[in-house]
């Protein structure tokens, strides 16, 4: 099975689901976003958002590709980026963090670990960038597929809660703690994430 995670770009927009290519809960406010739907021009507010983002402050987004079959995507950017975090009840996000928006992977490609190596890739992009963390708001009571990303799963690949909320904890994963380590930072990432990893056995002198 061939997998490759490769920017997101006004180019490959398509390869979303298609109720993703016209979601703009995370990109405008409350009410523009209700404006966008009713008027019809969610996709092309979309398409804005991220060519604006692009040009003023670089990649946001991954997509996931296996065998060369889109399954998943994840957006991420910082919070001056997303109007709707604002309306959260744990908001702000911190400063010195870039929010980790959503993210989404096809029914037939869940528990393969892909949702890792998506948080992953970010971890890493954001790294070379100078950013010491990456925030983003749960969902306590996930049922299903949302714009909003369930806490349990980013609990799993890292993140600690920073404000407790029964709905909507906020969320953070550091990734300045990588620099107390001596191994590479494929290899800080990895643990930073919560990927297995054996230890070696110590053996007694």
């Amino acid at each position: 099975m061939g997998r490759r995670l490769v920017p997101l770009t006004l180019d490959n927009l398509r390869d979303l689901p298609e109720r993703c290519r016209s979601c703009v809960f995370w990109e405008l406010d409350p009410v523009s976003g209700e404006a966008a739907v009713k008027e019809g021009v969610a996709a092309l507010e979309k398409e804005s958002w991220i060519s604006a983002v692009l040009l003023d402050w670089g990649s946001c987004g991954r997509v996931v590709y296996v065998d060369d079959v889109p399954v998943g995507f994840v957006l991420y950017a910082p919070p001056a980026y997303v109007p709707r975090s604002a309306a959260f009840p744990t908001s702000p996000v911190s400063p010195d963090a870039v929010q980790l928006i959503t993210g989404f992977i096809m029914p037939g490609y869940q528990g393969q670990g892909l949702g890792r190596v998506m948080v992953q890739t970010v971890a890493k992009d954001l790294l070379r960038r100078g950013f010491k963390a990456i925030e983003a708001f749960g969902d306590a009571r996930w049922k299903e597929p949302a714009c909003v990303l369930p806490a349990d799963h980013l609990l799993a690949v890292g993140f600690k809660t920073v404000r407790q909320h029964p709905t909507h904890p906020r969320m953070r994963l550091e990734l300045r703690t990588t620099v107390s380590w001596k191994e590479d930072v494929e290899m800080a990432l990895d643990r930073l994430l919560g990927a297995v990893q054996k230890e070696p056995a110590l053996r007694p002198l």
